[in-house]
């Protein structure tokens, strides 16, 4: 079996590959596998990307034990904080989002007692949803269960069916405009950091109700040390990782994948091949456009190009400073006035996330130290119109070819990546006076950065928008075709592009889609836990005050 791109997506699937008796090899086109999933050094600093929170930190719930299948989290501390995030307005008062649904409440009154009612109302829907988060499957394909395994699932669910209902058909934006107090208003769209428009209530409250169970930390070692523990795991399983190799073409023969043609003109034969890498380039470049039924054709020549459909990309700032600011929240979103999102390049919201990175994983810069991680969602039209330069580029060095590595992409870029990077600094100097001059070594990323690193259309980290027509026909086409194209034998789609979601569902992909091959092979299912490292351990860390 070849798996393309060494991301969560693609080292899950050779996990679960190798567990169940295939040989396999994951071909990645970085120097590391990750994807996504990745932090990079400056000096003594790592600037750490992905792993805010972790849907399945935690035991108590099926993402739990997909984690502990790959052995991501064995002999780890896992940290969770008190607050999930705080928001901070514009005239500077804040709303601390505790995951805790009777300290929340608490919370939420003493700023608006002329809401009681509708924090009442969330309160009581975050409690419920502390209770029935062990129901939700992540095992299995729903398409894949029996009629009494479906049964048992929905019956699950049935004490909680008018929350349900309600989770999924109330937008937040519709609930929050209910809110007397202005300031409330604001914060509760940006509880998940940044603004959701198309999101219900249900990730609002599936979030929160893991973080208050403490399955929603972080791990110990951050996002590369999550990614590079799957790896190892990967590889004690017997699995080969190839880095530096890029897939150009998916083989096909008589309507079977049969191996795939690299960027050097080699080619490398195997009896299936799983895509775990960029949706649209897998199906329009790679296969050419060929295998799409009106469902697939649909999304990937139109849906896909809907900047509204699929996930955006983010502008990330990075700043290593010299000394602490124990004041520092681990999670804040700030509102931001006009005249300071206008010099955010892209932005889609005016809200700047902020973290001190460094309280989620101080093992990852020198002590005395502190690490800040600015982002927000942005569009990656204005930096494409601002580039000169092309979005990747393969090159030899020291003789191995490589993807990857820095282009040039003019003045104006650059000038647009420094003023972002100025505008954080100003605004955080506003709350945390000395901030500018402790800054030892920052970074600026853009979508144009992810497409470089990872080839994801657009710079998008997480593919399809849930909750939305693009997300419900993924659904409907995985339970139509499964994990595969229509009329293309021995070929499956794994990672965020075969879903919606973030690294669970990337994780639970790889699990599915063996599933998949083992069912059409007529072979059982096997995923024991790995065993060679103890359990994780729980760390429940304070927030300021």
């Amino acid at each position: 079996m070849i798996i393309i791109g060494g991301g969560l997506g693609g080292l899950s699937t050779g996990c679960y590959a190798q567990l169940n008796g295939y040989r396999s090899t994951v071909l990645e086109m970085h120097e590391l596998p990750g994807g996504c999933c990745t932090a990079w050094d400056r000096g003594e600093f790592t600037f750490d990307s992905c792993v805010s929170w972790l849907l399945g930190s935690g035991p108590g719930n099926e993402m739990h034990q997909i984690w502990l299948e790959l052995g991501a989290l064995q002999g780890k501390q896992v940290r969770t904080f008190e607050a999930f995030n705080t928001f901070r307005g514009l005239d500077g008062r804040a709303v601390r989002f505790y995951s805790d649904p009777d300290r929340l409440q608490a919370h939420l009154l003493e700023l608006s007692p002329a809401d009681a009612p509708l924090i009442g109302e969330f309160c009581a829907g975050l409690r419920a949803f502390r209770t029935c988060l062990a129901k939700y499957p992540f095992l299995k394909p729903v398409p894949m269960m029996g009629r009494l395994e479906r049964l048992r699932m929905l019956a699950g669910f049935l004490p909680h069916a008018n929350l349900m209902r309600r989770a999924m058909s109330v937008l937040m934006t519709d609930f929050s405009a209910r809110f007397k107090e202005p300031l409330l208003r604001d914060a509760f769209n940006h509880i998940l950091f940044e603004k959701h428009p198309s999101f219900p209530l249900l990730p609002f409250w599936f979030q929160l109700a893991s973080h208050a169970n403490r399955s929603a930390g972080v791990p110990e070692g951050g996002s590369l040390g999550l990614a590079r523990s799957v790896e190892q795991r990967y590889r004690r399983l017997g699995g080969e990782l190839v880095c530096n190799a890029k897939v150009v073409e998916i083989l096909v023969e008589d309507d079977h994948a049969v191996g795939v043609r690299l960027s050097d003109g080699s080619e490398r034969r195997s009896d299936i091949v799983v895509s775990a890498c960029d949706g649209r380039s897998t199906v329009m470049d790679l296969l050419k456009g060929r295998y799409l039924d009106e469902g697939y054709r649909r999304l990937y020549t139109d849906t896909v190009n809907d900047p509204q459909m699929v996930f955006p990309g983010y502008v990330t700032v990075f700043l290593g400073l010299r000394r602490p600011f124990p004041q520092g929240d681990p999670c804040t979103t700030y509102l931001l006035t006009g005249d300071q999102a206008a010099r955010l390049t892209g932005i889609r919201h005016p809200s700047l996330h902020v973290q001190f990175r460094s309280r989620h994983y101080p093992e990852l810069s020198p002590p005395g130290t502190a690490v800040v991680y600015a982002s927000y969602f942005c569009d990656i039209a204005p930096w494409r119109e601002l580039s000169n330069g092309p979005e990747q580029s393969s090159r030899s060095r020291r003789g191995v070819e490589t993807h990857t590595l820095a282009v040039g992409r003019g003045r104006a870029y650059q000038q647009a990546k420094r003023r972002v990077r100025d505008t954080v600094v100003e605004l955080l100097e506003q709350h945390h006076p000395g901030i500018g001059r402790a800054v030892a070594v920052r970074d600026v990323s853009t979508p144009l950065t992810q497409v470089r690193y990872t080839g994801n259309h657009d710079g998008t980290v997480l593919g399809w928008q849930p909750f939305l027509d693009s997300g419900e026909a993924v659904e409907a086409q995985i339970r139509k075709h499964g994990p595969g194209l229509p009329g293309l034998s021995d070929f499956y789609l794994s990672g965020v592009w075969a879903t919606t979601g973030g690294l669970i569902r990337a994780a639970a992909a790889g699990r599915h889609v063996m599933q998949y091959v083992c069912r059409d092979d007529g072979r059982p299912f096997s995923a024991p836990l790995d065993d060679t490292a103890p359990p994780p351990t729980q760390i429940l860390e304070g927030d300021t005050p």
